[in-house]
């Protein structure tokens, strides 16, 4: 289907009479298909004229020999009766430039703006940079809302549906930049430090000239009020004529008896006229000194006055540029028209409303009311909302039918099979109260069990809380290591066994904080690390063996760090993280949640002989390991005989250890010697604090407070008195003179972990329940087992294949 073509009216109302081009885009030209124009019986600025009824006689004849339907129109208003400013704002983002427009709107139209019609544009030639608009030009147009309308009644009255009103300079500015400066630089491309050249416009009207300057990107205009009726004027005044005839002398001033005398007296005019159009475009060069104007352009049909271009090119020093044609319209049936080429210049305006309807022009702004297009598009869409709501309505009757019917049927007094719904109704009410008399009674009795069962978790918890921190100290001091076939609770001396061979760590205290959420201790990512270190470590020293089917350990007891081995397959090693050389920046693990406790181990050892054995080594092979990996064996009173149970560390809820600080290299450090005597001194005294080794410490009362570990806790005093050395003989003649100190390898270190307390009772539950679980699936295997081998008759059943074996 083709296209319908896009037309446009572009309709000039002048002082003399109505000019009108039609245009259309064809092949990407503007072409010129029809025009008009319509000369006034009169003037309308003469005194006997009725400007209302001759334009509406002008109108109703353009109508009569030309049609406007399914085309756009636009019409131009006189440039004096609007307004039109220029502004530059500053550097800033193009999604703020409609906000400034609107305060300089405020300040530049001189009346309240709903007592006006106004629009802007941005002017082609600005720059955008990062979308902040730079050395920028932003036009501002008004005109007051009374006198536009009062140039709309006419076309009302004509119903001619109006959809651009211009100001005639404006129009005339949009055919310029089109047509006669169309060899200038792309938008682009345009330089504000180096623009190319102007030129100047006069538009001479009847009343009034329109001087116009623009280089195709910048535009400057102004209204003079001296035109073609003012020289018909001086005329009249110089020479006594009536209007009529003086009018008839212009227009034929060479076939006047006297040219010279015409010419005289409209002398004043032309220089009034000279004088103005200097003083212009002087204020022009003025605001703009980067501005270089080329020529003069004179358009009009007041500019065939004989002698007036002659004139304007002798004193006002510029070049007029000769104008017989538009060079960029086509259409050969108008613009080759006699009617058309005799008033030529007289369908500037016009043109540019077309160039404008046709988005062809620079400038696109129109004064037409938003009122009128709004109401336009309503009455537009009037056809199609009364057609939706018809079908709406039709659709609603055709619910309304079938919802009735189905609603009918479910009536109180209507009945099915012989029962009415309102019988219905009633018996289930019945059934319904019978039922909630029911519910009620099944919510009372599960509150009553729900309350038993909590005061049953209270009376079975307070027991098991009071031995809570005394199963966290056993499993502690189950986690120290004790050298091998050293006698627990005597004193050996380091003769027998060397101080850097003795496993022991010795703690120098414990203590605890408590979490809301231990989450925010795990955050750390230090605390990640560490912790991934150490799993590494041990999966890599202390591989876990696979678990034997058929295994009569307890089932679901944790036996090691089978998670965290498993997170170390999905991870790989710690140094091909993105965040090992980072300090774990980026790790993230999973950790643990919830409240609890971190406890917090302080202490030392001697173990260091060897190096790879020694050191950080030792801890986490010994103590972290054993936090990770270990059980401790605990009385067991939830069966009420006290049996020794053994519970793994993850029972007791103890986990994620780390080795929170180490000293580094294990560092030389005097120790006092147990077995030294002094040469004067007495059976009494000896050494005071910070002995090594002594007999099995008791537990405190408060948390935390540890005593000595067999072989491992030291406490105050352990290894002798704290009193002075009291005075003694000489020593024995002969015997071996043991040193007041002697140097050991000494290695500091500081252990985490997470203790989130789980009670005894629920550890046993839990492993009852996990037990009965796996009976239950052993139970379904063997279940699913049997049914496979009773539907699969090639496999022979179990007694045969014996008696098989036993017959072979």
């Amino acid at each position: 289907m083709a296209k319908k073509p896009n037309y446009v009216w572009g309709i000039d109302i002048g002082q003399c009479g109505l000019k009108a081009l039609r245009c259309v885009e064809e092949d990407g030209q503007v072409v010129a298909d029809a025009f008009d124009y319509i000369e006034y019986p009169k003037i309308l600025s003469q005194p006997e004229a009725d400007p209302e009824a001759l334009v509406q006689e002008a109108l109703e004849q353009f109508l009569s020999r030309n049609e406007v339907v399914d085309a756009k129109v636009a019409i131009s208003v006189p440039g004096q009766s609007g307004l039109a400013k220029f502004f530059k704002p500053p550097p800033v983002d193009v999604k703020r430039i409609p906000d400034i427009v609107q305060y300089e709107a405020k300040q530049q139209i001189p009346f309240a703006l709903e007592e006006v019609i106004w629009d802007f544009q941005q002017m082609a030639g600005g720059t955008e940079v990062d979308g902040f608009a730079i050395d920028t030009e932003v036009g501002l147009f008004a005109m007051k809302r009374e006198q536009v309308y009062r140039y709309l009644q006419p076309f009302d009255k004509a119903e001619i549906e109006l959809d651009i009103v211009q100001l005639a300079p404006l129009s005339i500015y949009n055919f310029v930049s089109y047509d006669i400066l169309s060899d200038g630089p792309d938008p682009d491309e345009f330089d504000p430090d180096e623009p190319p050249e102007s030129i100047v416009i006069l538009a001479m009207g009847t009343d009034a000239t329109d001087l116009v300057i623009t280089n195709g990107f910048r535009v400057w205009q102004r209204s003079i009020p001296l035109g073609g009726n003012h020289f018909t004027k001086q005329l009249t005044k110089e020479l006594k004529l009536t209007f009529a005839k003086a009018e008839h002398l212009k227009r034929n001033a060479r076939q006047a008896e006297d040219p010279k005398a015409v010419f005289q007296a409209m002398r004043p005019i032309f220089n009034d006229l000279v004088t103005e159009v200097q003083r212009s475009i002087g204020f022009f060069q003025g605001i703009d000194r980067k501005a270089k104007i080329r020529g003069v352009v004179l358009l009009g049909n007041t500019v065939k006055l004989p002698g007036l271009q002659q004139y304007v090119a002798k004193n006002l020093g510029y070049e007029v540029i000769e104008f017989e044609k538009y060079n960029l319209l086509g259409g050969p049936s108008v613009v080759s028209s006699p009617a058309f080429t005799d008033n030529v210049l007289a369908f500037g305006v016009s043109y540019g409303l077309c160039l404008q309807g046709l988005k062809k022009a620079r400038l696109l702004t129109s004064l037409l009311p938003r009122e009128i297009t709004t109401a336009r598009i309503v009455r537009a869409k009037k056809p199609w909302a009364i057609a939706s709501l018809s079908t709406l309505m039709l659709a609603c009757a055709f619910s309304f039918v079938f919802t009735y019917s189905v609603w009918s049927e479910v009536q109180e007094n209507a009945a099915t099979n012989g029962v009415t719904w309102e019988a219905a109704e009633a018996e289930m009410a019945g059934h319904k109260t019978t039922s909630d008399g029911f519910k009620a009674e099944h919510q009372n009795q599960v509150a009553k069990l729900e309350f038993m069962t909590q005061v049953g978790e209270e009376v079975v918890g307070s027991g098991d809380r009071r031995i809570q921190w005394l199963e966290l100290m056993k499993a502690i001091t189950a986690a120290l290591p004790v050298t091998q076939d050293m006698p627990v609770g005597e004193y050996v001396s380091h003769k027998d066994t060397a101080l850097d061979e003795r496993r022991e760590l010795y703690i120098d205290h414990i203590e605890s904080e408590y979490f809301p959420d231990l989450s925010t201790w795990w955050a750390n990512n230090q605390v990640q690390v560490k912790n991934y270190e150490l799993m590494a470590f041990l999966k890599k020293r202390f591989p876990i063996a696979e678990p034997v089917v058929g295994d009569n350990d307890v089932a679901g007891v944790e036996t090691g760090d089978s998670d965290s081995s498993d997170m170390l397959d999905e991870l790989g090693t710690l140094d091909e993280q993105d965040g090992a050389d980072s300090g774990g920046a980026g790790l993230d693990l999973p950790g643990p949640t919830g409240p609890g406790w971190i406890i917090e181990i302080q202490g030392y050892h001697y173990f260091n002989k060897s190096l790879s054995l020694g050191g950080a080594v030792h801890v986490r092979s010994t103590l972290l390991k054993e936090l990770e990996r270990g059980s401790v064996v605990l009385p067991n009173k939830s069966d009420g005989t006290g049996t020794q149970t053994e519970f793994t560390m993850k029972e007791l809820g103890i986990g994620f250890p780390i080795l929170a600080v180490e000293s580094g290299q294990p560092v030389l450090t005097p120790v006092p010697n147990p077995d030294f005597a002094p040469t004067t001194g007495g059976t009494n005294g000896g050494l005071g604090e910070g002995g090594f080794g002594g007999a099995s410490g008791e537990f405190g009362d408060a948390p935390g407070a540890l005593g000595g570990a067999p072989g491992g806790l030291a406490g105050p005093g352990s290894l002798a008195g704290s009193g002075p050395a009291g005075p003694g003989g000489p020593a024995a003649e002969g015997a071996e003179v043991e040193p007041q100190f002697f140097s050991v390898k000494k290695h500091s270190f500081t252990v985490q972990f997470v203790w989130q307390e789980n009670r005894l009772t629920t550890r046993v539950q839990e492993r009852e329940d996990r037990e009965k679980a796996l009976q239950k699936a052993a139970a379904d295997a063997a279940k699913a087992a049997a049914e496979q081998a009773g539907s699969d008759p090639a496999t022979p059943a179990a007694g045969d294949a014996s008696e098989t074996e036993e017959g072979s």
